[in-house]
């Protein structure tokens, strides 16, 4: 670590960071089919109770819990749109992005927000989009066309 706090984006790519993140789902039936299907996110190890999806080399887990119910309840106004909140996601090349924008649009999906630029001509110019899973959990998928923006103010 160069300062003793965080890693440079040489550290991380050399210690190739990934992310795992345990998410509670209603039917694990559905999270396949959303994630796996929809997404085509190769799915990992599983049991009666959670499945390891891989969402672009990250370790997602679906976990069974019977008691959840859809639905976002609290959203924060970001350049125009109602983020839902909380919200968990994945930068993307750009073609990624348009590519993973086609195959929602292409299978109907409904957006929550759908696919368009934020912050356009400005800092931090990105490509987003945000839908929900089958248990109401919100994601977006983002991309920047100059990565340097992702952290720029």
């Amino acid at each position: 670590m160069m300062d003793g706090t965080a890693m440079d984006n040489t550290e991380m790519d050399q210690a190739r960071s990934r992310f795992h993140l345990a998410m509670p789902v209603h039917d694990l039936a559905a999270a396949r089919e959303f994630y796996g299907d929809l997404l085509g996110c190769p799915e990992g190890r599983s049991s009666d109770s959670w499945v390891d999806f891989d969402l672009y080399g990250h370790q997602f887990v679906a976990h069974l819990d019977h008691s959840r119910t859809p639905g976002v309840t609290l959203t924060n106004p970001v350049d125009g749109d109602d983020v839902p909140v909380p919200h968990f996601g994945v930068l993307l090349s750009p073609d990624q992005w348009d590519a993973l924008a086609e195959r929602l649009r292409a299978a109907g999906t409904k957006f929550v927000i759908e696919p368009h630029t934020r912050f356009a001509g400005e800092v931090g110019e990105q490509s987003t989009m945000f839908l929900l899973d089958p248990s109401g959990n919100a994601l977006e998928f983002k991309a920047f066309a100059d990565d340097d923006q992702v952290f720029a103010r």
